[in-house]
């Protein structure tokens, strides 16, 4: 698991999301999220979602400066 400490925190159930924690990927996470998104970029959004334990409706609300630390880190967890 990785924590991702979040710059600007997103509103969730009236409450704030400050950090997030990622885990490793596995084949099947990829395999459920393209069977359930419609597009690369939705692709993307389940696929953190199910890795950080959130609804995708908080990783939609990310400002993308956190945004893109969560893609850095799901690079770094493939590399």
């Amino acid at each position: 698991m990785t924590t991702i400490k979040l710059e600007y925190p997103v509103e969730d159930n009236g409450g704030k999301i400050e950090k997030l924690e990622m885990r490793r990927p596995k084949v099947r996470d990829q395999i459920t999220a393209k069977k359930t998104s419609k597009s690369s970029d939705e692709l993307e959004v389940l696929l953190f979602a199910n890795l950080c334990e959130v609804a995708p409706a908080v990783i939609e609300e990310m400002d993308m400066k956190d945004y893109s630390k969560l893609q850095q880190v799901y690079r770094d967890f493939l590399s």
